[in-house]
Protein backbone atom coordinates (compact mmCIF):
# COMPACT_ATOMS: atom_id res chain seq x y z
CA UNK A 1 0.00 0.00 0.00
CA UNK A 2 1.11 3.46 -0.51
CA UNK A 3 0.28 6.76 1.27
CA UNK A 4 -0.03 10.04 -0.04
CA UNK A 5 1.85 13.24 1.18
CA UNK A 6 0.51 16.68 0.73
CA UNK A 7 3.02 19.81 1.40
CA UNK A 8 0.72 22.63 1.11
CA UNK A 9 1.78 26.50 0.97
CA UNK A 10 0.53 29.97 0.21
CA UNK A 11 2.44 29.58 -2.97
CA UNK A 12 2.09 25.68 -4.22
CA UNK A 13 0.88 22.57 -3.11
CA UNK A 14 3.03 19.39 -3.36
CA UNK A 15 2.10 15.90 -3.29
CA UNK A 16 4.39 13.16 -3.41
CA UNK A 17 3.27 9.20 -3.55
CA UNK A 18 5.30 7.65 -0.44
CA UNK A 19 5.58 3.93 0.70
CA UNK A 20 5.73 2.50 3.84
CA UNK A 21 9.41 3.19 4.60
CA UNK A 22 9.18 6.98 3.43
CA UNK A 23 10.26 6.78 -0.07
CA UNK A 24 8.77 8.82 -2.48
CA UNK A 25 8.07 7.35 -5.51
CA UNK A 26 6.93 10.52 -7.47
CA UNK A 27 5.93 13.61 -7.04
CA UNK A 28 4.22 16.67 -8.65
CA UNK A 29 3.14 20.31 -7.96
CA UNK A 30 0.83 23.20 -9.01
CA UNK A 31 0.30 26.55 -7.65
CA UNK A 32 -1.56 26.95 -4.87
CA UNK A 33 -5.18 28.61 -5.58
CA UNK A 34 -4.76 32.28 -4.31
CA UNK A 35 -9.10 33.38 -3.70
CA UNK A 36 -8.67 32.04 0.15
CA UNK A 37 -11.73 29.56 -0.50
CA UNK A 38 -10.65 26.12 0.87
CA UNK A 39 -12.77 24.41 -1.32
CA UNK A 40 -10.70 25.13 -4.29
CA UNK A 41 -7.78 24.55 -2.54
CA UNK A 42 -8.74 21.01 -1.70
CA UNK A 43 -10.57 20.35 -5.53
CA UNK A 44 -6.48 21.39 -6.58
CA UNK A 45 -5.32 18.62 -3.98
CA UNK A 46 -7.90 16.11 -5.42
CA UNK A 47 -7.27 16.66 -9.69
CA UNK A 48 -3.55 16.71 -8.81
CA UNK A 49 -3.42 13.51 -6.43
CA UNK A 50 -5.59 11.86 -9.08
CA UNK A 51 -3.77 12.88 -12.38
CA UNK A 52 -0.45 11.43 -9.99
CA UNK A 53 -1.94 8.49 -9.37
CA UNK A 54 -2.90 7.94 -13.22
CA UNK A 55 0.24 9.04 -14.52
CA UNK A 56 1.95 6.52 -12.18
CA UNK A 57 0.21 3.54 -13.08
CA UNK A 58 -1.81 3.15 -9.88
CA UNK A 59 -5.30 3.06 -8.99
CA UNK A 60 -7.23 4.94 -5.74
CA UNK A 61 -7.74 1.87 -4.01
CA UNK A 62 -3.86 1.17 -4.02
CA UNK A 63 -3.39 3.71 -1.24
CA UNK A 64 -4.17 3.54 2.65
CA UNK A 65 -4.28 7.23 3.58
CA UNK A 66 -3.33 10.98 2.83
CA UNK A 67 -1.74 13.34 5.21
CA UNK A 68 -1.62 17.08 4.94
CA UNK A 69 0.78 19.22 6.16
CA UNK A 70 -0.42 22.85 6.32
CA UNK A 71 1.12 26.15 7.24
CA UNK A 72 -1.08 27.66 10.66
CA UNK A 73 -2.78 26.53 13.76
CA UNK A 74 -4.47 22.82 13.23
CA UNK A 75 -7.09 21.61 15.09
CA UNK A 76 -5.78 17.74 14.80
CA UNK A 77 -8.98 15.97 16.33
CA UNK A 78 -11.51 18.10 14.17
CA UNK A 79 -9.74 17.90 11.04
CA UNK A 80 -9.50 21.73 9.87
CA UNK A 81 -7.56 24.68 9.90
CA UNK A 82 -8.18 27.01 12.83
CA UNK A 83 -6.14 29.84 11.00
CA UNK A 84 -3.76 30.30 8.40
CA UNK A 85 -2.68 33.55 7.32
CA UNK A 86 -0.77 32.17 4.61
CA UNK A 87 -3.83 30.46 3.15
CA UNK A 88 -6.82 33.25 4.40
CA UNK A 89 -8.24 30.17 6.49
CA UNK A 90 -10.53 30.25 9.45
CA UNK A 91 -11.94 27.11 10.48
CA UNK A 92 -11.56 25.42 7.34
CA UNK A 93 -12.67 21.92 7.98
CA UNK A 94 -9.91 20.11 4.78
CA UNK A 95 -10.66 16.52 5.78
CA UNK A 96 -14.08 16.37 5.48
CA UNK A 97 -14.01 18.23 2.55
CA UNK A 98 -11.54 16.15 1.10
CA UNK A 99 -13.40 13.16 1.79
CA UNK A 100 -16.31 14.07 0.35
CA UNK A 101 -14.21 13.57 -3.23
CA UNK A 102 -12.93 10.69 -1.71
CA UNK A 103 -13.28 7.85 1.02
CA UNK A 104 -9.90 7.54 2.42
CA UNK A 105 -8.59 8.32 5.64
CA UNK A 106 -6.92 11.58 5.59
CA UNK A 107 -5.22 13.71 8.93
CA UNK A 108 -3.76 17.18 8.66
CA UNK A 109 -0.60 18.57 10.87
CA UNK A 110 1.55 21.92 10.98
CA UNK A 111 3.44 21.65 8.14
CA UNK A 112 6.48 22.45 10.53
CA UNK A 113 5.29 19.41 12.77
CA UNK A 114 4.77 17.31 9.52
CA UNK A 115 8.87 18.05 8.36
CA UNK A 116 9.46 17.54 12.19
CA UNK A 117 7.91 13.81 12.16
CA UNK A 118 9.37 12.80 8.64
CA UNK A 119 13.24 13.90 10.00
CA UNK A 120 12.28 11.98 13.04
CA UNK A 121 11.38 8.53 11.31
CA UNK A 122 13.85 8.60 8.86
CA UNK A 123 16.69 9.96 10.53
CA UNK A 124 15.66 10.31 14.21
CA UNK A 125 17.41 7.37 15.46
CA UNK A 126 14.36 6.04 17.96
CA UNK A 127 14.98 9.17 20.13
CA UNK A 128 13.62 9.58 22.76
CA UNK A 129 12.94 13.60 22.62
CA UNK A 130 13.42 14.76 19.18
CA UNK A 131 13.76 18.48 17.83
CA UNK A 132 13.91 19.74 14.68
CA UNK A 133 14.33 23.68 13.41
CA UNK A 134 14.25 25.05 9.92
CA UNK A 135 16.16 28.54 9.12
CA UNK A 136 14.14 30.25 6.55
CA UNK A 137 11.56 32.71 6.24
CA UNK A 138 10.93 32.36 9.42
CA UNK A 139 12.19 29.71 12.01
CA UNK A 140 9.83 26.67 11.85
CA UNK A 141 10.30 23.72 14.15
CA UNK A 142 8.64 20.82 15.92
CA UNK A 143 9.36 18.20 18.57
CA UNK A 144 8.69 14.61 18.12
CA UNK A 145 8.36 12.92 21.97
CA UNK A 146 8.03 8.93 22.48
CA UNK A 147 7.54 9.11 18.68
CA UNK A 148 4.37 11.54 19.01
CA UNK A 149 4.47 14.78 17.67
CA UNK A 150 4.54 17.00 20.16
CA UNK A 151 1.20 19.65 19.40
CA UNK A 152 0.65 21.25 22.99
CA UNK A 153 -2.96 21.38 24.69
CA UNK A 154 -4.66 23.73 21.41
CA UNK A 155 -2.60 21.82 18.45
CA UNK A 156 -0.61 24.73 18.07
CA UNK A 157 2.56 24.23 20.12
CA UNK A 158 6.04 23.88 19.34
CA UNK A 159 6.08 27.48 17.86
CA UNK A 160 9.87 27.58 18.64
CA UNK A 161 10.70 30.64 17.00
CA UNK A 162 8.76 32.67 18.44
CA UNK A 163 10.46 32.16 21.86
CA UNK A 164 12.62 35.59 22.95
CA UNK A 165 15.81 35.46 22.49
CA UNK A 166 16.43 39.40 23.07
CA UNK A 167 14.12 41.71 25.04
CA UNK A 168 12.48 44.37 23.24
CA UNK A 169 14.51 43.54 20.64
CA UNK A 170 13.90 43.47 16.96
CA UNK A 171 9.92 43.59 15.94
CA UNK A 172 8.58 39.68 14.21
CA UNK A 173 6.31 39.55 12.43
CA UNK A 174 3.96 38.20 15.42
CA UNK A 175 3.49 41.28 17.28
CA UNK A 176 6.44 40.81 19.96
CA UNK A 177 9.62 42.30 19.73
CA UNK A 178 13.32 39.92 20.12
CA UNK A 179 12.03 36.43 19.27
CA UNK A 180 14.19 33.76 18.05
CA UNK A 181 13.15 34.00 14.56
CA UNK A 182 14.17 37.59 13.94
CA UNK A 183 17.70 37.13 14.74
CA UNK A 184 18.17 33.44 13.05
CA UNK A 185 15.94 33.38 10.36
CA UNK A 186 17.48 33.04 6.78
CA UNK A 187 15.49 36.85 6.16
CA UNK A 188 17.31 37.73 9.64
CA UNK A 189 20.67 36.81 7.82
CA UNK A 190 20.31 38.59 4.66
CA UNK A 191 19.47 41.95 6.78
CA UNK A 192 22.62 41.41 8.88
CA UNK A 193 24.52 40.60 5.66
CA UNK A 194 22.80 44.17 3.80
CA UNK A 195 23.64 46.31 7.06
CA UNK A 196 27.28 44.92 7.13
CA UNK A 197 27.89 45.77 3.74
CA UNK A 198 26.45 48.76 4.18
CA UNK A 199 29.42 49.65 7.02
CA UNK A 200 31.81 47.83 4.86
CA UNK A 201 31.51 48.56 1.40
CA UNK A 202 34.96 47.09 0.70
CA UNK A 203 33.78 43.88 1.98
CA UNK A 204 33.85 40.47 -0.50
CA UNK A 205 30.31 39.94 0.60
CA UNK A 206 29.64 43.90 -1.65
CA UNK A 207 31.13 41.64 -4.42
CA UNK A 208 29.14 38.95 -4.35
CA UNK A 209 26.22 40.54 -4.24
CA UNK A 210 27.07 42.90 -7.58
CA UNK A 211 28.16 39.53 -9.40
CA UNK A 212 24.78 37.77 -7.73
CA UNK A 213 22.19 40.67 -8.01
CA UNK A 214 21.17 40.10 -4.44
CA UNK A 215 22.36 39.60 -1.03
CA UNK A 216 20.99 36.18 0.17
CA UNK A 217 22.36 33.25 2.75
CA UNK A 218 25.16 32.62 1.34
CA UNK A 219 26.66 35.98 0.74
CA UNK A 220 28.17 36.15 4.19
CA UNK A 221 29.32 32.66 4.49
CA UNK A 222 30.74 32.40 1.40
CA UNK A 223 33.34 35.74 1.75
CA UNK A 224 33.98 34.51 5.47
CA UNK A 225 35.28 31.32 4.10
CA UNK A 226 37.59 33.41 1.74
CA UNK A 227 38.95 35.29 5.08
CA UNK A 228 36.56 38.43 4.99
CA UNK A 229 36.40 40.18 8.04
CA UNK A 230 33.34 41.58 8.30
CA UNK A 231 31.95 38.73 6.45
CA UNK A 232 33.01 37.02 9.77
CA UNK A 233 31.52 38.84 12.08
CA UNK A 234 28.18 38.13 10.31
CA UNK A 235 28.74 34.82 10.15
CA UNK A 236 30.19 34.65 14.05
CA UNK A 237 27.41 36.23 15.58
CA UNK A 238 24.26 34.95 13.31
CA UNK A 239 25.87 31.26 14.59
CA UNK A 240 25.44 32.56 18.49
CA UNK A 241 22.23 33.74 17.85
CA UNK A 242 20.67 29.92 16.20
CA UNK A 243 23.09 28.42 18.89
CA UNK A 244 21.45 30.65 21.44
CA UNK A 245 18.06 29.54 20.15
CA UNK A 246 19.40 25.93 20.47
CA UNK A 247 20.72 26.11 23.83
CA UNK A 248 17.35 27.14 24.81
CA UNK A 249 15.38 23.77 22.86
CA UNK A 250 17.81 21.80 24.86
CA UNK A 251 17.28 23.30 28.22
CA UNK A 252 13.86 23.10 27.93
CA UNK A 253 13.16 19.72 26.08
CA UNK A 254 16.35 17.63 26.96
CA UNK A 255 16.29 16.23 23.16
CA UNK A 256 18.97 13.08 22.43
CA UNK A 257 19.08 14.93 18.65
CA UNK A 258 18.29 18.24 17.15
CA UNK A 259 18.78 18.37 13.46
CA UNK A 260 18.55 21.50 11.31
CA UNK A 261 17.16 22.33 7.91
CA UNK A 262 16.72 25.56 5.48
CA UNK A 263 18.81 26.28 3.30
CA UNK A 264 21.35 27.53 5.29
CA UNK A 265 21.93 24.12 6.78
CA UNK A 266 23.69 23.41 3.44
CA UNK A 267 26.66 25.19 4.92
CA UNK A 268 27.35 21.90 6.82
CA UNK A 269 29.85 21.78 9.14
CA UNK A 270 30.92 25.09 8.69
CA UNK A 271 27.80 25.63 10.59
CA UNK A 272 27.12 22.69 12.62
CA UNK A 273 30.46 22.58 14.07
CA UNK A 274 30.52 25.75 16.13
CA UNK A 275 27.08 24.91 17.16
CA UNK A 276 27.76 22.17 18.88
CA UNK A 277 31.00 23.84 20.87
CA UNK A 278 28.42 26.72 21.79
CA UNK A 279 25.66 24.36 23.12
CA UNK A 280 28.40 21.95 24.95
CA UNK A 281 29.35 25.09 26.54
CA UNK A 282 26.05 26.56 27.71
CA UNK A 283 24.17 23.69 28.10
CA UNK A 284 22.47 23.57 31.74
CA UNK A 285 22.71 19.61 31.55
CA UNK A 286 26.55 19.59 30.74
CA UNK A 287 26.76 16.10 33.50
CA UNK A 288 25.13 13.97 30.76
CA UNK A 289 25.75 13.20 26.99
CA UNK A 290 25.85 16.19 24.92
CA UNK A 291 23.03 16.30 22.19
CA UNK A 292 23.70 15.09 18.76
CA UNK A 293 23.38 17.86 16.17
CA UNK A 294 22.99 17.69 12.76
CA UNK A 295 21.78 19.19 9.38
CA UNK A 296 18.36 17.53 8.20
CA UNK A 297 18.62 15.59 5.52
CA UNK A 298 15.35 14.97 3.82
CA UNK A 299 14.98 18.97 2.62
CA UNK A 300 11.74 19.91 0.47
CA UNK A 301 11.00 16.62 0.88
CA UNK A 302 10.68 16.84 4.75
CA UNK A 303 6.67 18.06 4.11
CA UNK A 304 5.57 15.33 2.20
CA UNK A 305 7.19 12.66 3.67
CA UNK A 306 6.59 13.35 7.07
CA UNK A 307 2.97 14.04 6.13
CA UNK A 308 2.50 10.70 4.47
CA UNK A 309 4.33 9.10 7.57
CA UNK A 310 1.92 10.57 10.19
CA UNK A 311 -1.01 9.22 7.91
CA UNK A 312 0.38 5.93 7.66
CA UNK A 313 1.47 6.00 11.72
CA UNK A 314 -2.18 7.61 12.75
CA UNK A 315 -3.59 6.39 15.88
Amino acid sequence: MYYLGVDLGGTNIAIGIVDKDGKILNKASVSTPSNGEYTDVVTAMIDLSKELISDNGLELSDFEAVGIGCPGSIDYQKGSVAYSNNLHFNDAPITAEFQKHWNIPVIIENDANAAAYGEYIVNGNNADVFVAITLGTGVGGGVIIDGKIFRGANGAGAELGHSVLVHNGLPCTCGRKGCWEAYAAATALVKQTKVAIEKHPESLMSQYAKERGKVNGRTAFDAAKKGDAAANEVVKKYIEYVADGIVNMVNIFQPNKVVIGGGISNEGEYLLAPIREYVKKYDYNKLFTPVEIDAATLLNDAGIIGAALAAKNFK
